[in-house]
């Protein structure tokens, strides 16, 4: 027996108001199904876009990390947070972006040991540390990501999305979100 999506009420898409029915329908034209995420976020129409706005401006572009690095940070973050739905939904994604059938499962079971360059393992310890342990960021964290090659801007980013895939993994799990089970099979071959 299946259980529901999530814990929240998931609205009727026809009674959405009419920019969030259209962000649902765009998404399901382009990739063949609604992630459950959209459905989960959708009872609370000011919050849905509020999230999807500042998750946008933080996933959708490619100055400092490109879209697969970003996409690792929110691998290995929701792994560490024990989110299922962000690994799996994530993992599919990052699996497209890096062209690489492997690498997500590699970051969500141990990324110290994933087919990394030392650059994206410096953003990864960074992002776990930020997930972690925000209070002990200091100088030296900065100082290991610019030897890295991250400029300001990117160590921003590199905090932003491990700050607010923890928002997101929290909501998630708390709502006890299933991952979509389309998600599984993306980016495999």
């Amino acid at each position: 027996m299946r259980r529901p999506i999530a814990r929240t009420p998931i609205p009727d898409i026809a009674a959405l108001p009419d920019d969030i029915r259209a962000r649902i329908l765009a998404v399901q034209e382009r990739s063949g199904f609604i992630p459950n995420v959209f459905l989960m976020l959708a009872h609370r129409p000011a919050e849905f876009r509020a999230f999807m706005a500042y998750h946008d401006a933080l996933m959708d572009k490619d100055e400092g990390l490109s879209k697969a690095e970003r996409e690792m940070i929110v691998v290995a973050v929701s792994s560490r947070n024990q989110c299922q739905y962000c690994v799996v939904a994530h993992g599919a994604i990052l699996r497209i972006r890096a062209k690489n059938p492997l690498l997500a499962d590699q970051i969500a079971a141990n990324w110290r040991k994933a087919d990394l360059t030392k650059r994206q393992k410096a953003m990864l310890d960074f992002a776990l540390k930020v997930t972690e342990r925000a209070n002990e960021v200091g100088e030296d964290d900065h100082a290991a990501l610019r030897e890295a090659g991250f400029d300001d801007a990117a160590i921003w980013d590199i905090a932003a999305i491990a700050a607010f895939f923890g928002m997101s993994n929290r909501l998630a799990n708390v709502a006890e979100l299933r991952p979509n089970d389309e998600f599984y099979a993306m980016g495999r071959g």
